[in-house]
């Protein structure tokens, strides 16, 4: 989750001006439209321009609030992630599998948690309040989590220098394990509320039918992605640090101080927010198309040549608040009976009697749009698990390997995925201005090559760094068992997969992202973003799954399992190849999902200030 984000972050600080506004297709286009048509704005109506006037309070003045609230939750949280597999082996005492299965299912719930966050805010209680509560919980967390740090009866006693460093030592109490585990559930509704609706938020005080708020959301993006940059830097480094060779209470205590003053900041800024009220859930509207297709099963549609028929096809014109319009496709052809008209479905006025009977085409394929990218989205789950295991076992690995740098300083073990954030920080700028520009003259293709080609390289690129970390690891133990008691390997050998992985997340990862928020209708993009974190949180259960399964199915009364405590003694560099084997068959069906992908095709229909129409078609039928 934390690299998936940095990633992301990585694209938006780096891309250029014309391509850094990502908020939405429909804002790039509108600014497009203003300088071929003139002033573009939306059509004279009273709520339209009440909402202009509503959105003039905010701007840059909310910005330092804002990002001040989402800059110190991040330090808080990832300041506890980044380390949070090395402090549950040495003051929990967990065994190396218990320790990597908890870690998996908290990042599972906490990937899942912004889909129910981005619902609830969409549909009941707003933006601000969604922030607001979360903020609040996500503090209480951190304090939980600093207090088992801290209180002595809140974690196990300290082993004995004689005892094993991970092994042999009291486990922790049932009460212990609770309030951990409460501390990291408050955390969990904390990320769910923040992550989902903080960009949103931000974008909120900015007018978009503007030039100023075009400029305004773009720079928003660019401020929002960079300061995230720092902090992901700043956790994986400073924070490990002071929690690795100083206090374990130090390195909590401070993300917690900074959460508090994010909560500060934000309520400091109430007066100046905009608040958009909720306008309901996507969600409600795809339950409509399903019931109301269910309903007109027995129906029959025009023939398969005909896709649109007036006066059979309800095709109302477009909310305010949606620019794109998605044509009627033949793709799951069974839905498109929601949008047949009968009788009694209308009102007098042309309006629709009943939404969960009648839909429109529009809403018919933004449904169409989640079902075909589906199968997609599956294909992340197996590739995301080989990321996984930098934040579990390779940190096992470099615990047990030299980790100085000169005879006084020595790495920390959850600061090692730094190599792979470095190689990010330097490949993506490289790619986007050297790359991208050389492939775009050779496939007359706007990014270079397709996404599907870019995510498929992603793919092979963790298959790749899969095998290489199994090739490492058996040297690495061959070493440790022929010198025991020698020098061990440098940690500095676990740089050839952690560099290739940071190519995979490159590709892999921006990838997805840029796929989902370019495929999915511009006021869809909430379950965009959020389809990638449920992508993560799939990958950390499946990640788990293995763990369990491998760690009892691979014992045997001569010998350990592979994930046993003692890498010397184990096997993992089967279970990294046993990774690759996963994602050589995944990456089979990511190809035969992607022959058969067609991507989106929209219209774009805009009404500038002297009421003069203006349509623009984006057919973006490129090969996958």
């Amino acid at each position: 989750m934390v690299l998936g984000n940095w990633l992301y972050c990585c694209t938006k600080c780096f891309q250029k001006p014309s391509n850094s506004a990502s908020a939405s297709n429909s804002t790039e286009l509108m600014g497009t439209a203003e300088e071929n048509q003139g002033t573009v704005s939306s059509s004279d109506n009273n709520n339209n321009s009440k909402l202009i006037q509503e959105k003039k309070p905010g701007g840059w003045r909310a910005m330092p609030y804002i990002l001040g609230n989402e800059t110190f939750e991040r330090l808080a949280t990832f300041g506890l992630l980044a380390n949070f597999m090395v402090y549950l082996m040495r003051e929990f005492h967990m065994e190396q599998v218990s320790a990597a299965n908890v870690l998996n299912i908290w990042l599972g719930i906490t990937n899942f948690a912004p889909l129910l966050g981005a619902f609830i805010s969409d549909s009941y209680v707003g933006r601000f309040r969604t922030i607001a509560f979360a903020s609040c919980a996500a503090f209480l967390g951190m304090v939980t989590v600093t207090l088992t740090a801290w209180l002595p009866y809140l974690h196990p006693p300290r082993c004995h220098p004689e005892g094993h460093p991970f092994g042999h030592c009291e486990s922790p109490t049932a009460v212990q394990l609770c309030v951990l585990f409460m501390g990291l559930g408050l955390l969990s509704i904390g990320t769910g509320g923040i992550r989902p609706c903080s960009i949103p938020f931000g974008v909120d005080q900015f007018d978009p039918t503007t030039e100023d708020g075009i400029k305004g959301i773009n720079s928003f993006f660019n401020w929002y992605y960079t300061t995230f940059t720092v902090v992901i830097l700043i956790t994986s480094t400073v924070v490990v640090y002071i929690q690795d060779s100083i206090s374990w209470v130090v390195g909590f205590g401070i993300p917690t101080v900074l959460m508090l003053c994010s909560i500060v900041l934000f309520f400091i800024g109430t007066r100046i927010y905009v608040h958009v009220k909720p306008e309901g859930s996507i969600f409600s509207g795809i339950a409509q198309v399903i019931v109301a297709a269910y309903r007109k099963r027995g129906l029959n549609l025009p023939d398969d040549g005909v896709l649109e028929v007036d006066g059979v096809l309800y095709d109302p014109p477009l909310k305010e608040t949606v620019f794109s319009k998605l044509p009627l496709t033949n793709q799951y052809r069974f839905l498109n009976k929601a949008a047949m008209i009968e009788k009694n479905d209308l009102n007098p006025d042309g309006s629709c009697a009943n939404q969960w009977t009648l839909c429109s085409i529009q809403q018919i394929e933004e449904v169409k749009c989640l079902l075909k990218i589906g199968p997609v989205w599956a294909s992340g789950i197996i590739s995301f698990t080989s990321v996984l295991q930098q934040g579990t076992f390779t940190v096992s690995q470099a615990l047990r390997m030299d980790r100085h740098l000169g005879p006084k300083f020595q790495i920390p073990a959850g600061s090692i995925s730094v190599i792979s954030m470095i190689t990010i920080a330097i490949w993506v700028p490289f790619y986007d201005r050297m790359v991208v520009p050389a492939l775009r003259k050779i496939t007359k293709l706007e990014g270079g090559i397709t996404l599907l080609q870019r995510i498929g390289i992603g793919i092979l690129l963790s298959i790749l760094a899969m095998v290489v970390a199994g090739l490492i690891e058996r040297d690495r133990r061959a070493v440790a068992i022929s010198h025991p008691g020698g020098a061990p390997m440098s940690v500095m050998w676990l740089a050839p997969q952690l560099v290739i992985m940071g190519f995979s997340e490159a590709f892999n990862f921006i990838g997805q992202i840029e796929f989902y928020n370019k495929e999915f209708p511009e006021h869809m993009r909430s379950i965009a973003n959020s389809l990638f974190f449920c992508s993560f949180a799939g990958s950390s259960y499946l990640s788990s799954l293995l763990t369990t399964v491998v760690h009892k199915a691979t014992r045997t009364r001569d010998h350990p399992d592979w994930l046993t405590n003692d890498l010397n003694a184990g096997k993992l560099d089967y279970f990294y190849f046993l990774l690759a084997g996963m994602g050589s068959l995944n990456f089979l069906y990511f190809l035969f999902c992607a022959r058969r992908y067609h991507y989106k095709s929209t219209t774009l229909q805009i009404e500038d200030k002297s009421y003069h129409d203006v349509e623009l078609s984006l057919n973006k039928k490129v090969p996958s």
